[in-house]
């Protein structure tokens, strides 16, 4: 997801992350622009906590080495360091592969306010449903064609969902 999108349709929203955890559960640190958006807008939007998370396939090929890499996360509080320079979060490796439904990533959600992210187009009915499981407030962008799953449509139809600022660039 480009930073530019993320920036013009969080700019609406800014006054709803003061004091809460947020967390990006489909999105490795070291490169995720919801991460770094968070990151450099960590004081500016009040945050008390950002954690982002990040799946590894695993690669399993009879004919190569199996690569077996470990998802990983960081948590980020807003520290500086002596010359008040905000400093990097340290990336810590799960002990499995990072999927946003592991028990890992689930203590993660636990601990979170608000989920930002640009979830698996493929499990987008499964990462929708484990939001409303654990009664978490999201801002998630996927594919428009997603409001005609009867799951995601019955939120929208609730009020529990609504459609973004920016859906006019199929957002």
């Amino acid at each position: 997801t480009q930073y530019c999108d993320i920036e013009r349709e969080l700019q609406y929203y800014q006054d709803k992350f003061i004091g809460k955890t947020v967390y990006c559960n489909c999105d490795d640190p070291k490169e995720s622009n919801f991460y770094k958006y968070f990151f450099s807008n960590f004081h500016k939007l009040g945050l008390k906590r950002l954690i982002a998370s990040c799946y590894k396939e695993q690669t399993l090929d009879l004919f190569k080495a199996p690569t077996i890499e470990k998802g990983c996360f960081c948590i980020y509080n807003g520290e500086s360091d002596a010359n008040g320079n905000s400093s990097n979060a340290k990336i810590i490796n799960f002990k499995g592969d990072g999927d946003f439904r592991s028990s890992e990533c689930i203590e993660l959600l636990k601990q979170a306010d608000i989920v930002v992210t640009n979830p698996p187009f493929s499990l987008f009915r499964e990462f929708v449903g484990q939001m409303v499981k654990y009664d978490k407030q999201f801002l998630i962008i996927g594919n428009v064609n997603a409001i005609t799953y009867k799951e995601i449509f019955d939120l929208i139809q609730k009020g529990k969902a609504w459609l973004g600022v920016n859906l006019g660039r199929g957002i």
